[in-house]
């Protein structure tokens, strides 16, 4: 019902002034502030994001996606039930249609040649007792600056560059900013088709066979398809990679003791995508894989939770300043499918 609709009910309320009515009017009243108070909350958020629309027409049916789901992040945080909290961020006025499109965009190749990989998994024989009880590779210098995909479906190469530049850092001691864009342009054979979608390993054969990948400085980041322009010289490169056994937090923990790992998670699902702090745990993840972040570390929170501290691409507006923590230790596929599809550079 619009808010003009509601005004006019209550007049007309109003105006037969019969008693039994009162108390009609005083719900549509309700609704009448109810809506007046969204309209307001939009606005708002369309100032803070710098947010536009073509006309009235296009505004009136976003303000429509917007009611919902600030109704879902309202009644989720209202619960009080949950471990980490949830916000109207800047995708609050995106369908999930157009928001897994855009934002997430991994790919995965049929189940025969998944997880192909180089046939081993180097830190099988690590013990957890000998790693320390935390890891933040941002501590340590590994991590570049959060970055933002834009409206390109490549979470894939963020993924991939982020644990190659930690790779690099851990190994040279340089710290180099890589280019995601050569990847869009230029790894476009099998599963990996730019914006459109790809998978972290196949990035890192693209890598392997190339011998490297362009710094950011010299091949910027577009957010959109375009021709390959391959660098004459590379910034970092590998000679390629190994999966981490499928559904096994404890081997993912022993990898990311030592390096920075790709992560194939669910991204689309509302908690992940409107997630602003604590550590996401809840059933409500499914674990069906639409997209690539990277993990970066591992702790415990003051509460005691154990989690995951993973890098994502939205940008740092997003999350705890463009990262997510996700509960570690949990049986099977783990929270949002994270223990189902992670590998690293070699």
């Amino acid at each position: 019902m619009s808010l003009s609709t509601i005004i006019l009910a209550v007049l007309a309320v109003s105006m037969a002034g019969a008693a039994p009515h009162v108390l009609a009017a005083r719900e549509l009243l309700d609704a009448v502030a109810v809506d007046a108070a969204m309209v307001s909350r939009h606005e708002q958020w369309m100032a803070e994001h710098g947010r536009t629309y073509l006309d009235g027409e296009e505004k009136a049916r976003r303000l429509e996606v917007f009611r919902a789901n600030a109704k879902l992040i309202d009644s989720f945080n209202a619960a009080g039930e949950n471990s980490h909290r949830l916000a109207t961020n800047r995708f609050a006025d995106l369908t999930d249609e157009e928001f897994r499109a855009a934002r997430t965009g991994l790919q995965r190749p049929p189940a025969a040649v998944a997880r192909a990989g180089s046939g081993g998994f180097r830190y099988k024989n690590f013990s957890l007792a000998d790693a320390a009880g935390s890891v933040d590779w941002r501590a340590m210098g590994a991590v570049t600056g959060v970055k933002d995909q834009g409206s390109c479906g490549c979470c894939w190469a963020f993924s991939a560059v982020a644990a190659v530049e930690g790779l690099t850092k851990i190994r040279t001691g340089r710290l180099v900013s890589l280019s995601e864009q050569e990847l869009v342009d230029c790894d476009v054979n099998g599963v990996d088709e730019g914006c459109d979608g790809g998978l972290m390993d196949n990035a890192f054969q693209y890598m392997a066979r190339r011998g490297g990948l362009a710094a950011e400085s010299s091949y910027p980041y577009r957010a959109t398809d375009g021709s390959c322009r391959r660098p004459g010289s590379s910034a970092a490169s590998i000679q390629g990679y190994e999966d981490v056994p499928e559904n096994n937090e404890a081997a993912m923990a022993a990898a990311v003791a030592h390096q920075p790992v790709s992560v194939g998670i669910n991204g689309g699902d509302y908690v992940f995508r409107f997630y602003d702090s604590g550590v996401l745990g809840g059933s409500e993840c499914g674990t069906e894989l639409n997209h690539a972040v990277t993990a970066v570390g591992y702790g415990t929170a003051s509460d005691g939770s154990k989690y995951w501290l993973m890098k994502n691409s939205w940008g740092a507006s997003w999350g705890e300043s463009g990262y997510v923590r996700i509960r570690r230790g949990v049986r099977g596929e783990g929270v949002c499918g994270l223990a189902k599809l992670a590998s690293y550079p070699v």
